[in-house]
C-alpha cells in the first residue's frame, strides 16, 4: 500500500468501491467497504490524493477524508463519464474517477463547509415551499374558476379567502376543501417567513454576504444564494469562471472556427440552474432603472430593447462584480468604470 498515491472512490449509501493507483497508473488494490470500513482505512493509509463524484454526500465526505491528512478532491460527474471503460459497474466507474482525475487539465469542485452546505439546505427547502404554495393558490384558483368565480391574481385575495366564500353560494363540500386548501396555504407561508428569517439572522454574521447585498437588485435571498455558491470566491481564477459556473454564460456550439453562441444559459438553462434561477427576476427591476445611472450598467440598457436580455447580461456582469467583492474584500462602486475580470 505505500506506492498508493491516488485512490477513487464510487460513492454509495451504505457500500463504497474503491480503486487504488500507483505514480505510474497502475492498478494496486480494488475494494468494497462500508461506510465505517472506508473511515478505518483512510485512517490508516498514508496520505495521498482521494477522488469522488460531486454528488450527494460527496462533500461530508471529503471534509471528513481531509481531516485525516489526506488531499480530497471532487470532480464533476459529466467529466467522468468519457473514462468509463466498456460495461459499467462500481469498480469501473472507481477507476474512471482515477483515470479523470489524473488529467493535468482536469478541473475540480472546491469541497463546501457545513455553513455552506446548511446554507445550501435552507434554500432546498424554501424552494420547494414556494412551488407548494404556488400549487395550493392555483389549485384554489382553479375550484372557484370551475364554479364561476373569478379571483384577481396575487396572495392577498388568497389570504381573505373565507370573506369572500361566505359571499357566493357555494357547495358545503368544496368549501371544506377550499378552507383546507387556505389552511395549508397559511402553514407554507409561515414557514417561508421562518426561513427567510433564518436566513436573515445567518447573513448578519457573514462579512461576505454583507458586500454582496450592496450590489443593486441584490436583496437577502439572492445574497444568500450567491455566498452558498460562491464562498470567498477563491476555487475559481476569474470572475468569468464563477459567472460559467453557476450557468450565466451563452451555451457554444462551434466547428471549423464558425459558430454562434446557443441559447441563454451553458449550465442547463434557467429552470436547472440554481443561482440563474432567482437571480435574473431579481435584476429585472435593476434593468429598469439602469438607465438613471452613470457607471457601465446604464449604457447596457440603452444598447438593446428587450428586457429579458438585458436581465440575462446583468446577471452575468453582477455574477462577475459578487466574485470580485467576495475574492477581493471590497464592496459595490457604481462608479466603477472598469468591469471585474
Amino acid at each position: 500500500m505505500q506506492d498508493v498515491t491516488l485512490v477513487g472512490i464510487d460513492l454509495g449509501k451504505h457500500a463504497f468501491h474503491l480503486h487504488g493507483q500507483d505514480a505510474a497508473g497502475k492498478a494496486v488494490f480494488r475494494r468494497k467497504v462500508s461506510r465505517k470500513q472506508l473511515i478505518e482505512f483512510f485512517a490508516t493509509l498514508h496520505p495521498c490524493t482521494v477522488v469522488m463524484e460531486a454528488c450527494a454526500g460527496a462533500h461530508c465526505m471529503a471534509r471528513k477524508i481531509a481531516e485525516l491528512g489526506h488531499e480530497a478532491k471532487l470532480i464533476s460527474p459529466q467529466f467522468v463519464r468519457p473514462f468509463v471503460k466498456s460495461n459499467k459497474n462500481d469498480f469501473v466507474d472507481a477507476e474512471a474517477i482515477c483515470e479523470a482525475a489524473s488529467r493535468p487539465s482536469m478541473r475540480f469542485v472546491t469541497p463546501k463547509t457545513v455553513s455552506r452546505q446548511t446554507l445550501s439546505a435552507l434554500h432546498r427547502v424554501r424552494d420547494s415551499l414556494v412551488r407548494d404554495k404556488v400549487c395550493t393558490t392555483n389549485q384554489m384558483h382553479g375550484f372557484l374558476l370551475e364554479f364561476g368565480v373569478t379571483l384577481p391574481v396575487g396572495n392577498a385575495v388568497v389570504r381573505r379567502l373565507p370573506a369572500l366564500l361566505a359571499e357566493h353560494s357555494l357547495p358545503p363540500r368544496l368549501v371544506a376543501i377550499l378552507e383546507r386548501l387556505h389552511a395549508h396555504f397559511k402553514y407554507l407561508s409561515e414557514q417561508i417567513s421562518e426561513i427567510e428569517k433564518g436566513l436573515n439572522r445567518q447573513l448578519a454574521d457573514d462579512a461576505i454576504a454583507q458586500r454582496l447585498l450592496t450590489i443593486p437588485g441584490v436583496g437577502t435571498i439572492t445574497a444568500s444564494l450567491l455566498t452558498s455558491e460562491l464562498g470567498d470566491g477563491k476555487q475559481y481564477r476569474c470572475g468569468r469562471d464563477f459567472a460559467a459556473a453557476v450557468g450565466l454564460v451563452p451555451r457554444q456550439y462551434s466547428t471549423g472556427g464558425r459558430g454562434e453562441p446557443v441559447g441563454n444559459f451553458q449550465a442547463g438553462g434557467q429552470e436547472h440552474s440554481p443561482v440563474a434561477r432567482p437571480v435574473c427576476p431579481c435584476l429585472h427591476a435593476a434593468s429598469e432603472q439602469a438607465h438613471r445611472q452613470d457607471g457601465r450598467l446604464g449604457a447596457l440598457n440603452a444598447r438593446t430593447t428587450t428586457l429579458k436580455r438585458v436581465a440575462c447580461a446583468l446577471a452575468n456582469k453582477f455574477a462577475r462584480i459578487a466574485w470580485a467583492i467576495a475574492s477581493r474584500d471590497a464592496v459595490f462602486d457604481p462608479c466603477t468604470r472598469s468591469a471585474p475580470r
